[in-house]
């Protein structure tokens, strides 16, 4: 009962944190935007932020926050990462969506930095809450997958980073289960960081760039420039090649043929839901 106290108390302060931020913004009276006809005055706009659930709600975001920016990077800088946090540090879903909008704001090399501090920061903040608070309710609640996952943790023992690292690449379970039950699994926090640090940057290079690239078109022509076609082409290899090297590594190496059935359990559940 403590450890939900104290997990319930965490959250409701983050909560209440990142409320202020994003609804206490510095002035902006001079961000108008450009009248949309000849002699129209231009008008002010008041935003409210949420976090984006679709790509229109992420073009909108993104184009606001960059439009914001360009006189309040700091404060920018500081919401985007608190919201990131915000949201892997309590297993939320949707980084796909942070990630993006990374790209968007930042461009696709900040973006890419950004994305990848804040999600082995973000995870390893979530290792360290489930590790204070929430083993016992882990293994509760999930009894059969950590059970699955304990055995495999055990047989691929002599290999294990290499087996974190094939599990971010192809994630048979999903990241933010594996954020909060390594601690159960006793993987020493260290070895966790950098898993998540180098399993991820793919995942990571994809959506950043893609964010990006949706940012930068604007018509069907922007589609299939050179310099678009580069990019989706920069995201396939990048998204392919390491994942080719993990998966053959781990056939000679690694103990993972039990996952494959339990994700299409999963698979097949959710989908009967």
């Amino acid at each position: 009962m403590r450890s939900l106290v104290g997990l319930a108390a965490t959250v409701a302060a983050a909560s209440v944190y990142l409320y202020l931020l994003s609804t206490h913004l510095p002035p902006a009276d001079d961000h108008l935007r450009p009248a949309t006809q000849e002699g129209d005055e231009p008008v002010e706009h008041h935003y409210k932020l949420k976090f984006p659930s679709d790509l229109d709600e992420l073009r909108e975001l993104a184009e606001m926050l960059k439009f914001y920016k360009q006189e309040h990077h700091g404060y920018v800088l500081l919401l985007f990462c608190s919201a990131y946090l915000y949201k892997q540090s309590f297993a939320i879903p949707g980084s796909s969506f942070l990630n993006m909008l990374a790209g968007a704001i930042f461009g696709p090399w900040e973006g890419l930095a950004l994305a990848c501090l804040l999600t082995t920061t973000g995870s390893t903040f979530c290792y360290l809450l489930s590790s204070a608070f929430g083993k016992q309710h882990v293994v509760r609640v999930f009894p059969e997958k950590v059970a699955l996952l304990q055995r495999k943790v055990e047989e691929n023992h002599s290999s294990l980073f290499f087996f974190l690292l094939f599990l971010r690449f192809f994630p048979m379970t999903p990241n933010w289960f594996l954020n909060i039950t390594c601690p159960v699994l006793n993987i020493p926090v260290s070895m966790f960081f950098f898993s998540v640090l180098i399993g991820l940057i793919p995942y990571n290079f994809i959506c950043v760039r893609t964010g990006a690239i949706l940012s930068e078109i604007h018509s069907l022509d922007d589609i299939f420039s050179w310099g678009t076609l580069a990019q989706l082409l920069a995201i396939a290899l990048v998204a392919l090649v390491p994942g080719a090297l993990i998966k053959r590594y781990s056939r000679g190496h690694l103990e993972v043929a039990d996952m494959d059935a339990a994700r299409e359990d999963d698979r097949l559940e959710r989908k009967r839901r």
